[in-house]
């Protein structure tokens, strides 16, 4: 049995998935190189057609199953994105499929799983539960198991992102990976320093599930448990012993970020790029915002790995992102209830160029007077300087103003 994938096994990879499965754009972004100080290209892997790089792996190991086993069928565990890349794959060959996903799955990628045909199991509260009751099916249903990541044919497929990268590799090149279990940079690293054994390989996590960085520090595998994540593709309580080893042996330099630096990234990504990434996707991007890394490069390679990311999570992102920049204000002012005090404010924040995106007359508000009304506006700014002269603008117009506390300990992190 290999212990690991060979430079020849993603070779064959990728000459099975031609005519299948595109290779993704790889694009320069000038934003980037000019944040990071080095010539930046992203990697978009969330622009393939189930919206992750998952389908690579996917269909790289249904794609040798024998006769048997195709008529048997196929089952796989997932949060999502392996789920949608089993689904797609196994409906283009031919084969039925079977995935167990966590019971709080994202709904956008429970329908897609749906879509592409897959029979859909619902088991557990996180990646770990729903594997260990595809075990237990694959056992009793003679399905074949497709893993996630514990899979020589699995990291072969994804390996082959490697391989559309030869083009920029060399001794001045990092390539930055997500990590969950382990597969996408087990097959990247093997791939990417296959071709050129100088180029720099390093990985990034949730400090929510810091899974690998642990494994790395501790010399083991114990479980890790997971905290809330919107990088719910890279929450795995615990890697492969495959891929870990993989990861020791080619892998340069591993880090977890924090959460709200990953909803800064995937925030950045599309304000600046207009790339749409899930929290795994812009994990990556969020490892080189943190500055962790002690590996310097002139050129880096950050691999968007999906995209597959809920609306409301989105909006939630847009919106806390908003009020980090400056872009989103929300004030309260007391008023007098009597003709014409509404119209002055509202006229003197037109005057000022704010645009009110809500507001909310309170006249019950015990804490006044009876004569005296609450208002409170939701306010889009052009920044913090566009935001902290409104709110001066009102207080020298005699208007005690009442900033929502986020918006004021983010302006006051900028002031120091």
């Amino acid at each position: 049995m290999k212990t690991e994938p060979t430079f020849e096994d993603i070779l064959q990879a990728a000459e099975r998935r031609k005519g299948v499965i595109d290779p993704s754009p790889v694009v320069r972004s000038g934003y980037y190189s000019r944040l990071f100080g080095a010539e930046v290209f992203l990697k978009l892997e969330n622009l393939q057609e189930t919206g992750s790089f998952k389908v690579r792996g996917a269909f790289n190991r249904i794609r040798l199953l024998n006769a048997d086993e195709k008529e048997k069928g196929v089952i796989a565990a997932s949060a999502g994105n392996h789920a949608q890349g089993v689904a797609w794959a196994a409906a283009r060959l031919g084969i039925s499929s079977l995935v167990v996903m966590p019971e709080d799955v994202s709904l956008r990628k429970l329908l897609s799983v749906k879509e592409y045909g897959a029979e859909v199991i619902l088991k557990g509260t996180c990646y770990d539960d729903a594997y260990e009751h595809a075990l237990n099916l694959a056992a009793s249903t003679g399905r074949t198991l497709i893993p996630a990541f514990e899979d020589v044919h699995v990291m072969a497929g994804q390996g082959t992102i490697g391989l559309e990268l030869s083009h920029l590799l060399d001794e001045n090149t990092a390539v930055v990976v997500p990590i969950g279990g382990g597969g996408l940079i087990s097959g990247i690293a093997i791939a990417a320093k296959s071709l050129c054994p100088g180029v720099t390989i390093l990985g990034a996590q949730t400090e929510s599930c810091p899974s690998v960085v642990r494994a790395l520090g501790n010399g083991g595998t114990s479980l890790t448990e997971i905290g809330p994540t919107i990088a719910d593709g890279i929450a795995v309580k615990r890697p492969g012993d495959l891929t870990l080893s993989v990861i020791r042996k080619w892998v340069d330099e591993v880090v977890a970020v924090d959460e709200e630096t990953i909803a800064g990234a995937v925030l950045d990504l599309l304000d600046k790029s207009s790339v749409v990434a899930e929290g795994a996707g812009a994990a990556p991007i969020a490892a080189m915002m943190s500055a962790k890394f002690t590996s310097r490069a002139k050129r880096l390679i950050l691999i968007v790995s999906g995209g597959n990311i809920e609306i409301h999570t989105m909006d939630r992102i847009l919106h806390r992102g908003s009020i980090r920049m400056g872009r989103l204000i929300k004030i309260e002012v007391n008023l007098l209830d009597s003709p014409g005090s509404l119209w002055r404010l509202t006229g003197l924040l037109a005057e000022k160029k704010a645009n009110i995106l809500h507001i909310f007359h309170d006249r019950l508000n015990l804490s006044n007077p009876i004569q005296v009304s609450r208002v409170t506006l939701s306010l889009e700014t052009r920044g913090h300087d566009h935001a902290r002269e409104i709110v001066e603008a009102l207080q020298h117009a005699g208007y005690d103003v009442i900033l929502n506390p986020a918006v004021k300990k983010e302006d006051e992190k900028l002031r120091r």
